[in-house]
């Protein structure tokens, strides 16, 4: 599961209805599978549970067609309620240790981390991977504290779980996290906010062949 899990996390795309207007998050969604992404993340903060839940189903059935793992972000429940692969939660999300006790065998979570604390608590909750941010300064979270190539390094040497960086990313620097040990990277306006989603997500997928 290990090395499936890693090979999973290695470009993974998180939709976002504002960056990526006038798209639907299913729009987003089937241009970044064409492109070659290998994680599919629902995050919105403004759908209701039921709206989320719905697009998460649909969601579901894209990637699972595409043979895609799909992992919702914030909503614990709307993951586990919409068959969606697993749950990525915040700071200010149900605890990563509750969600452990509650989920099925097989399901996926993720934790955030911005230091070696936080990343090493992840991981003792009972966190699958880790995201590790901000990598570089990012659009989408504007007050994140930037780590840096090195500031990942040292994160993801202070566990043993799968890290993958976010905030920043492009297709000019994600080899930077790569080489600091980072098994993949999340990303968000570089390939959301672009012209053409699927074109922006193989550039950056050429990092992995090369």
């Amino acid at each position: 599961m290990r090395e499936a899990l890693e090979k999973a996390l290695q470009l993974c795309v998180i939709t976002d209805r504002e960056i990526g207007f006038p798209l639907s998050l299913e729009e987003q969604t089937d241009q970044a599978l064409k492109g070659g992404a290998t994680m599919i993340q629902l995050r919105d903060k403004g759908m209701s549970g039921r709206e989320l839940y719905e697009t998460a189903c649909r969601m579901k059935k894209m990637c699972k067609k595409a043979g895609v793992l799909l992992i919702v972000n914030d909503r614990f429940d709307v993951a586990l309620a919409s068959g969606a692969d697993g749950a990525h939660l915040g700071m200010t999300d149900l605890p990563l240790r509750s969600a452990r006790l509650l989920s099925p065998p097989g399901f996926i979570l993720g934790g955030t981390a911005h230091s070696v604390k936080e990343a090493q608590s992840a991981e003792a909750d009972g966190a699958d991977y880790v995201g590790v941010g901000a990598a570089f300064p990012s659009s989408a979270k504007k007050e994140a504290r930037v780590l840096g190539p090195e500031g990942i390094r040292e994160v993801v040497s202070a566990v043993t779980i799968p890290a993958i960086a976010i905030g920043g990313i492009s297709a000019e620097n994600i080899g930077a996290v790569l080489t600091a040990g980072a098994k993949g990277a999340a990303v968000i306006g570089s390939v959301v906010g672009s012209k053409d989603i699927s074109v922006a997500v193989r550039r950056m997928a050429k990092v992995f062949s090369a």
